[in-house]
């Protein structure tokens, strides 16, 4: 509660920041949980699964980006360290 006077605004914008706060974190999560079924496919050595969960990843970075969730310099740094561990394990 960052407003102190308590006007019916100020309320209103507590509502809202909780709303918004609670559906960035979800996203957020649902972005963590990609990137480690990505890394753990990858890592397994499976090819196909990964690339799958490459594709999820990023959509669900676009999207987050789309929304505002996060940077877009940030999911491209994700986007990037993601490929360069496809291309390594097709080696």
């Amino acid at each position: 509660m960052a407003n102190v006077k308590g006007g019916r605004a100020a309320r209103k914008r507590d509502r809202q920041n909780e709303k918004a706060r609670a559906r960035n974190a979800s996203c957020k999560a649902k972005l963590h949980d990609a990137h480690k079924k990505l890394f753990k496919a990858a890592d397994a050595g499976k090819a196909d699964d990964a690339e799958k969960k490459f594709k999820e990843f990023v959509s669900g970075l676009d999207k987050a980006v789309k929304k505002g969730i996060i940077a877009k310099n940030t999911a491209d740094r994700k986007k990037s360290r993601a490929q360069l561990k496809l291309n390594k394990m097709a080696k």
